[in-house]
């Protein structure tokens, strides 16, 4: 469905709007309908299995909570360490939450998506998820994006190159836009972000303080079973996924577009006054049930 709507997002899962000193809404761009309505849609039940992390495929240097929603990286030097979630999807539009402090990243602090390969503990500091063939990941600290062992160019704000062009000089590229000029500059990643992996187009994106910043990757492989993955060199580092929601490839209902039009002109600040809009009872009721 080519329905473009609004780049600011109201996230039902997050209540508390950005910072006013953000640097990610100048740099958000326009969602599709379908993207737009998942995201403004009620989360699933916290316990949902898709926000587990594996306790086989991890590495032995994270420590797995009793819930499974959070690891802990075990201090170990001269280790980089990853863990991909228990669950994967093959098809269909998912969102998952990414909580990470920016004080527990330090270097090589990647988050990303694998498939059922790729490996998730080697010795040394480096990048593991987008480290081979296999997974695909962003570099919170320097906003790299990479793939395959190769650094495919700042994000976000910068169009993401194929493998085969990673070799090009990125100093070369032409950055007369206010929108590239911002970008290159790493930009400091809050402890929130929601990552958009669908499955349907072979894409992956990231929501940064409410602001869905645009396709990190493209060509993802389809049909395959991919999985939300992280990987980290910092002692200490806890990592908490939670699985929000998800879409298949129908286009929304009208009246969730309905639903999402009227949430969106009434703000964040006024989401408890849905009440006393002049509307008929079923869609009031509606945006009531589904707050």
């Amino acid at each position: 469905m080519g329905v473009s709507l609004s780049v600011r997002l109201y996230s039902r899962a997050d209540d508390s709007p950005p910072s006013s000193s953000s640097a990610f809404p100048p740099l958000a761009v326009p969602t599709s309908s379908r993207l737009a309505v998942t995201l403004n849609s009620s989360p699933v039940a916290p316990g949902d299995s898709r926000s587990h992390w594996s306790s086989v495929h991890c590495s032995p240097h994270f420590l797995l909570s009793a819930c499974k929603q959070e690891v802990t990286r075990s201090p170990a030097e001269l280790s980089s360490d990853g863990v991909r979630a228990e669950m994967g999807v093959k098809s269909g539009l998912h969102v998952w939450e990414v909580l990470w402090s920016p004080d527990h990243r330090g270097s090589h602090a990647v988050m990303g998506i694998t498939m059922q390969s790729c490996p998730l503990q080697a010795s040394g500091y480096t990048v593991l998820i987008g480290g081979d063939s296999q997974s695909w990941g962003w570099e919170l600290k320097t906003n790299q994006l990479w793939h395959a062992g190769q650094r495919l160019g700042l994000y976000p704000g910068t169009r993401t190159r194929c493998h085969s062009e990673a070799a090009e000089d990125l100093s070369t590229q032409s950055s007369t836009s206010l929108h590239t000029k911002v970008a290159r500059t790493p930009l400091p990643i809050p402890e929130r972000v929601l990552l958009v992996l669908d499955a349907d187009a072979g894409t992956l994106g990231f929501v940064v303080d409410g602001s869905y910043v645009g396709v990190a990757f493209r060509d993802l492989p389809r049909g395959v079973e991919l999985f939300p993955a992280v990987s980290s060199v910092r002692g200490g580092a806890s990592i908490r996924l939670r699985y929000l929601n998800g879409a298949t490839r129908d286009p929304p209902a009208l009246m969730a577009l309905c639903g999402l039009s009227i949430r969106q002109l009434l703000g964040e600040q006024r989401q408890n006054q849905i009440g006393k809009l002049p509307l008929p009872f079923r869609l009031q009721h509606y945006l009531i049930s589904s707050q």
